[in-house]
């Protein structure tokens, strides 16, 4: 660390911008590509605000060079993007789409060229809809698909993709995909969100083995959902309902991961809801990582629900009174908080920031530009906490801001803004904010030392 500024950040530090294929691509149905479970879910009546879908997104399909070209121009070293699974294998499994793989080797060839490390995302949620059907992740059968998803996918880029991540948020995808229901498939049953969380798990932990067997000399990661939780007050009741939150949206992750298996906590509320849990399992979930990616937005602060509010302690504990457009918190001591506490209990050998952002009520002006200065200020104050955790000693590498482009924001439709891009999803014209050249400048200097916007032209596509 350059002991000249406290705002340096090391001289190897990866700086990106992070999407997902069904957020952005549109094309959905193009090329032979397979339906999703996110096309299903989003062309069902009531569940996308607005009756939006992905269909056409940012028709990122077609307008990928010139989204490159951009993300040159802003200065990106490295991109994460996920591959689509119905794109390149149509029925999940079997018969391969060469127009949608090529699509990737195509991709992943532009970035090189223009000096952007490609990170490769398996899978962040849209899941074949055939799989669905078939059982979906509560089905043990969709691990041998995934197994041979992540190595069609390996054989095909491995030559030039250096780094890897097998799952986006799999809680997201096990709990609010078969619990909640607010996302794809939007079903409702605990015991199916349950198996789901686990096979999930078992399928990252066959394809890091996968990957490794074909990609020698490969970056292997997984990225992770993990929100700090803060008891509502200093009750027993409410650190009681804390723990059992980290139980759930932390630990249940982590602990496997690291091979500690689930979290007896945990465990004893399900009873025997984990009997599915097979000989071997744990031991495959724990194949080790070379990273793990933090996805933080905010933190929690838990109220314990077991209590009447009357017998429980005043709340002490408020949320500072900033949100973003999500109504998530601002609190960027949390991502500083998450980082060392990684640290320190877990045996990771690196950590990357690979999502962290805000979405704000973006506006085109009067002159065509698109001034974002919450974003600015967000993203800044969050680029503190993580070098407050490098400087202790937190061995990060790198960080993706979400999102590159605006885009479609699962059951927000497109009523949410997160891009460093601004999207008019009508014309598909391209706007860089004020905070994608405030980024330029950060990724340029590599210190969050920039006090001034001045000269700051806006670019258009």
């Amino acid at each position: 660390m350059n002991t000249k500024s406290a705002l340096l950040f090391p001289t190897d530090f990866t700086w990106g911008a992070a999407t997902s294929s069904y957020q952005i691509e549109g094309a959905w149905d193009e090329d032979g590509k397979g339906e999703s479970i996110w096309d299903r879910f989003s062309h069902t009546l009531g569940k996308i605000a607005n009756g939006d879908s992905g269909d056409s997104a940012c028709d990122y399909y077609h307008r990928w060079r010139s989204d490159v070209a951009l993300m040159k121009e802003i200065g990106l070293n490295a991109y994460r993007f996920s591959i689509s699974w119905p794109r390149v294998l149509p029925k999940g499994r079997g018969d391969v789409s060469r127009d949608g793989l090529d699509f990737y080797d195509r991709l992943v060839d532009a970035l090189l060229e223009a000096d952007i490390k490609p990170y490769v995302t398996l899978y962040h949620w849209d899941l074949p809809q055939c799989l669905q059907e078939e059982g979906g992740w509560p089905s043990r059968t969709i691990i041998t698909a995934f197994s041979e998803y992540a190595d069609l996918v390996s054989c095909t880029l491995g030559d030039r993709v250096k780094s890897w991540i097998t799952l986006n948020e799999p809680y997201v995808s096990a709990f609010i995909g078969y619990l909640e229901g607010r996302h794809a498939p939007g079903h409702t049953n605990l015991h199916e969100a349950l198996e789901a969380s686990h096979h999930l798990l078992l399928a990252h932990g066959q394809a890091v083995q996968i990957i490794r067997n074909n990609c020698p000399n490969t970056k292997i990661g997984i990225s992770l959902n993990l929100t700090p939780q803060t008891p509502a007050s200093s009750s027993v009741a409410d650190r009681d309902a804390t723990r059992h939150a980290d139980g759930m949206i932390n630990r249940w992750f982590l602990d496997p991961l690291s091979g500690r298996g689930y979290p007896e906590d945990i465990l004893r509320s399900y009873g025997d809801r984990m009997a599915f849990i097979q000989a071997g399992d744990m031991d495959k979930i724990a194949t080790p990582l070379d990273f793990l990616g933090v996805n933080y937005y905010a933190r929690n602060i838990t109220r314990s629900s077991e209590v009447k509010e009357a017998e429980n302690d005043p709340q002490t504990i408020f949320p500072i009174d900033e949100f973003t457009e999500m109504e998530w918190e601002v609190y960027p001591q949390g991502i500083c908080q998450i980082l060392k506490r990684l640290h320190g209990e877990y045996d990771f050998p690196a950590f990357y920031i690979t999502e962290n952002g805000a979405a704000f009520r973006d506006q085109i002006s009067p002159t065509g530009q698109v001034e974002d200065p919450d974003r600015v200020s967000y993203i800044k104050r969050h680029l503190k906490m993580i070098l407050e955790a490098i400087v202790s000693g937190v061995p990060v590498r790198g960080y993706f801001i979400w999102s590159l482009l605006d885009n479609f924001e699962w059951a927000n439709g497109y009523s949410k803004r997160f891009g460093l891009i601004y999207v008019d999803f009508k014309t598909q014209q391209r706007i860089l904010k004020t905070s994608a050249k405030w980024y330029q400048q950060v990724i340029r200097e590599n210190s969050i030392i920039l006090s001034t916007m001045k000269n700051l032209d806006q670019t258009t596509n």
